[in-house]
This record gives C-alpha cells, sequence and structure tokens, in this order.
C-alpha cells in the first residue's frame, strides 16, 4: 500500500490537473460561442451560391470550362483540415483515419505512381502526413493563427490554379462538420473540378437571365463560389474542434474528480491504517510493561 506521503502528492497533482482542465473547458467554451455563430451565419449563403453554381453550371456554357473540365483522374490532390493544437479527443486522428481510408479506398492506384498529394490545413496535419513522408504541399497549414476569409481565399486561388494548369485533376476536401457541442460529422467533399448539379428535371426548369452575359458571370462566380466554399469547410472544422476541446476537457474533469474520490477514499483508510497500527503498538508496549 502507498504511504501517505504518496498518495497525499498525487490527490495535489490531480487537483492541479483538474484545475488546468476546468480552464481550458472554459477557454474552449468562449472560442465555441464565437466559431458557432461565424459558421451558422455562413452556411445559409455558402448553400445558396452552391446551389446557384451547380445551376448555372448545368445550364452549359459556351465559354471556357476551366474549373468544370472533367479529366482522367492521374493526380490528385486531399486538403486535410485539422486543427493546430491537440486534447481534442480524437478530432484530429477521424480526418487522418478518413485520408489514409480515402487513398486505400479510391486512389491507390495514384498512389503507388506517387500522384498523390496533400494539402494540410492546421498544424497537426502538417505533422502527421510529414512523418509518413507524404508529399505535401505545406503553404497554408498555419491558416488558423489568423483565420480570415482573405487567408482561406489565398489557398482557394492557389487550388484553382493548380487546376487549372493541369498539376491536378482532382481536389478533394476532408474536414468535420460542426454540428453540435459533443457531435462532429466527418465530411469528404469534391472541390474540383466543379460538379454540376444532379437535379435533373428541377435544374432545367431554373431559368436565369444572364447580365451583362453568361459567361462573364460565371466565370466571375466560379471562384468566389470556391472560395467561400473552403471558407465554409474551415469555419466548421473550427467550431467543430472547439466543440470537441470542450466536450473532451469536460470529460477530463469529471474523471479526475473520480480520481480525487478514489484517491481520498485511499488517503482515509491509509491513514486509518496507520493509526490503528500506532494504537496496537502502544497497546502491546503497555501490556509488555505490565508483565515485566
Amino acid at each position: 500500500m502507498a504511504s501517505l506521503k504518496e498518495v497525499k502528492s498525487r490527490i495535489t497533482s490531480v487537483m492541479s490537473t483538474q484545475q488546468i482542465t476546468k480552464a481550458m473547458k472554459m477557454v474552449a467554451a468562449a472560442k465555441l460561442r464565437k466559431s458557432q455563430e461565424r459558421i451558422i451565419q455562413m452556411r445559409p449563403f455558402a448553400q445558396k451560391l452552391n446551389g446557384l453554381l451547380q445551376n448555372v453550371s448545368a445550364a452549359g456554357t459556351d465559354g471556357p470550362a476551366w474549373y468544370s473540365q472533367t479529366r482522367e483522374e492521374k493526380k490528385i490532390l486531399l486538403v486535410a483540415i485539422s486543427s493546430d493544437r491537440g486534447l481534442c479527443g480524437g478530432f484530429n486522428s477521424t480526418v487522418f483515419k478518413a485520408v489514409a481510408r480515402l487513398i486505400e479506398e479510391k486512389y491507390s492506384a495514384q498512389y503507388k505512381q506517387k500522384n498523390v498529394s496533400i494539402l494540410p490545413i492546421g498544424k497537426k496535419a502538417a505533422e502527421f502526413f510529414s512523418r509518413r513522408n507524404f508529399p505535401m504541399v505545406n503553404d497554408f497549414a498555419p491558416i488558423f493563427q489568423d483565420l480570415s476569409f482573405d487567408k482561406v481565399a489565398e489557398a482557394a486561388q492557389f487550388l484553382m490554379d493548380r487546376f487549372r494548369q493541369g498539376d491536378y485533376d482532382k481536389i478533394e476536401i476532408v474536414y468535420n462538420e460542426f454540428k453540435n457541442v459533443a457531435t462532429q460529422i466527418l465530411r469528404t467533399e469534391s472541390f474540383l473540378p466543379v460538379q454540376a448539379s444532379n437535379q435533373g428535371k428541377k435544374t432545367q426548369e431554373v431559368d436565369y437571365i444572364y447580365q451583362p452575359d453568361q459567361e462573364e458571370i460565371i466565370t466571375g462566380l466560379i471562384p468566389k463560389s470556391l472560395k467561400v466554399q473552403l471558407f465554409k469547410s474551415v469555419l466548421d472544422s473550427n467550431a467543430a474542434e472547439n466543440g470537441a476541446r470542450m466536450t473532451a476537457m469536460d470529460k477530463a474533469t469529471e474523471n479526475a474528480g473520480e480520481l480525487l474520490k478514489d484517491l481520498r477514499l485511499t488517503y482515509n483508510r491509509t491513514r486509518q491504517a496507520a493509526i490503528t497500527k500506532e494504537i496496537l503498538e502502544i497497546v502491546a508496549g503497555a501490556e509488555a510493561l505490565k508483565s515485566a
């Protein structure tokens, strides 16, 4: 059995850890409120713009199809969105496993030919894939240090330029979508080429009036929509991260409380055993004196 000093030291250590997890939970809760507001405000605009883009693309155009051109999928780029820090449960590992599964099930041939690259957004993704020697584009890994639309738009423009130049034939995004504090939904979405709407008859019923002309509007709308799509994914991931961290720290705080109960019970039992032992020694000493 551990000594009183050892048990007391463990109690102090667990109490200190519990205070840290409580503080981290409060910080995550404050960040979550802000990030949740941003993604809730962003979603309707992003969904409407994406629907408009798909309908217009399905209607066809005589202009250049820079971002909707379907090519043989020889070179693949996967955008993995993670966090900058850990202590958020399985938030990051879910994305990493999804990317690995996507490569194994869908792009195994391209991977064997070393034609699968990773663009990490978030330091944890950069660290994970660099340790495993994946070909990477590291320019946008620290994007969460000062998250803004302009920074995400730069990343989206980079992806569009590389696709247009033919460096990649398919670009997909893997991230966690925010549902609520305790739930994140893993998403894998096609970024490029732009997919036309598959709603069939509903798409054909939409009749747009283009001013000044269809080609000019589409060539301006597609880049804007893609930037918004990537920004929405990053905001979703940011809110999901804060929710996951808040949940993880709440659970860690609860576990620390349970451990403290057990340690205090052990401490009391050890203390009682020590007192009982001292009493027995005193009684034995007294009896020895009487018999002497």
